[in-house]
């Protein structure tokens, strides 16, 4: 007869945090016509190229997009 194998479990909590070497993107893009904003750092400048866009076109509306990496650490 075999032998039988006992495991243990246990529940270990973790969490997610932003990675604290590396840099958070911001970029937005026009859901009128497609234009696109550079990606930078800076999430102000996001918003000023947007409202340029906005006066020179009429455009008022923009997906944005915030990237960054992520990291999973034990939350003990």
């Amino acid at each position: 007869m075999a032998a039988v194998k006992r495991v243990t479990m246990r529940h270990v909590p973790h969490k997610i945090l932003e990675h604290p070497d590396a840099d958070v993107k911001h970029r937005a893009k026009c859901r009128d016509c497609g234009w696109r904003s550079r990606e930078t750092k800076d999430s102000r400048a996001v918003d000023v190229a947007c409202m340029e866009h906005t006066g020179r076109s009429g455009h008022n509306s923009f997906r944005r997009h915030r990237t960054s990496y992520e990291v999973v650490v034990r939350a003990e």
